[in-house]
């Protein structure tokens, strides 16, 4: 049953990438053009830091799949382009393992492809602390997601219905495994006091993930007989909202969840996002045209954020922090509502410094 539910979740994932309308709230987020902002693109670094960790380039293959044999043959197609690319990269929820540990290979396959790369095992937040433990050993992970799904659990028809427990779970496997972990949502996102709440938890980072990209609600009410849980379709706050309600939490955060290219990727950037993932587009790529398909969106993704820097003038992903965004439409609304100041955001490189670096003139 786990297998057949791991490849319907597949199966039903790429009929809404094909579906998709091609619209989410990042749309609402625009930089100020300045046109003597430019630097010199040898001089563009794409390397993150956050939590101690380092990667060489701010985006992620984030979790997916794993549990059946059709999605380890994904995983590892998935894991030689992460390799290729040297981007990091999630397995898929880990609890299928657990219930069957016959299905091992299918997310070990993530580090036989992949064995220097950045490799993030994923777990639920109900999992023991000797579980999380099985989950880093079997791929000898860097870093632990723990996923945060109850608008999925809800319609699952198989689903959890106890969430009480999750934080005080959540905190325990923090202190019994030696990685970092990431807490992350499945695409419902996370909000600023979910993110303050984790950080004190003690975990190393929040992955956002938020509306806009795969809906497992949708998916869930899809697997159901008469299909009605329709009301939880598009349930939570976008990946923008969550980025801009994250504001100052004194946590790093990721981003994730409806990023459709590499302008996605440099909003979420200069939003506060340490590093962004993709997981629906990066799959519909795979499935249709194979691992060069993959490997080359990605090397092109990669290629493009790094001139968007150079236009920018953000010598590192870091920096695109600096630069002014408009914040328009629902997104702003949003940001009204909860109290965000978007002024802010568009002056904040009206500093005279940011003026003299911008004209090369000295004082």
């Amino acid at each position: 049953m786990s297998a057949q539910r791991k490849d319907d979740h597949v199966r039903l994932a790429m009929e809404q990438q094909h579906a998709h309308s091609g619209r989410n709230q990042f749309d609402e987020v625009s930089f100020v053009h300045h046109a003597l902002a430019g630097i010199d693109r040898p001089d563009v670094s794409l390397a993150t830091n956050f939590a101690g960790i380092a990667w060489q380039a701010p985006l992620y293959i984030n979790a997916m799949t794993g549990g059946s044999a059709k999605t380890g043959a994904i995983n590892r197609d998935l894991a030689i382009a992460a390799r290729e690319t040297e981007v990091a990269i999630a397995s898929g929820s880990m609890h299928a393992y657990f219930k069957d540990p016959s299905c091992a290979d299918t997310f070990r396959v993530l580090r036989r492809e992949n064995p220097d790369g950045f490799v993030m095992a994923n777990v639920n937040a109900t999992a023991s602390v000797d579980n999380a433990r099985r989950a880093v050993d079997l791929l000898r992970a860097d870093a632990l997601q723990i996923h945060l799904n109850t608008a999925q659990e809800t319609p699952m028809p198989e689903g959890d219905r106890s969430f009480g427990s999750w934080g005080p779970q959540i905190g325990k496997i923090v202190a019994a495994v030696d990685v970092p972990v990431i807490v992350k949502e499945v695409g419902n996102g996370l909000s600023r006091q979910t993110v303050l709440a984790l950080r004190d938890l003690g975990v190393a980072a929040a992955d956002l993930s938020g509306r806009g990209g795969t809906d497992f609600a949708r998916i869930e009410n899809g697997r159901r007989e008469r299909a009605d849980y329709a009301f939880l379709h598009d349930w939570g706050q976008s990946t923008a909202a969550c980025l801009l309600d994250a504001q100052g939490v004194g946590l790093p955060v990721l981003a994730s969840g409806g990023v459709r290219d590499p302008l996605d990727v440099a909003r979420a950037l200069a939003l506060g996002a340490r590093a962004v993932g993709s997981s629906g587009g990066f799959l519909r790529t795979l499935l249709d045209g194979g691992v060069p398909a993959l490997v080359a969106r990605m090397t092109t993704w990669l290629d493009q954020l790094a001139a968007l820097q150079t236009m920018l003038g953000a010598l590192t992903p870091a920096d695109l922090t600096h630069c002014d965004l408009l914040i328009q439409g629902t997104l702003r609304s949003f940001c009204a509502d909860r109290g965000i100041d978007t002024r802010r955001l568009a002056q904040r490189s009206s500093s005279g410094d940011a003026l003299h670096e911008m004209t090369g003139s000295t004082r």
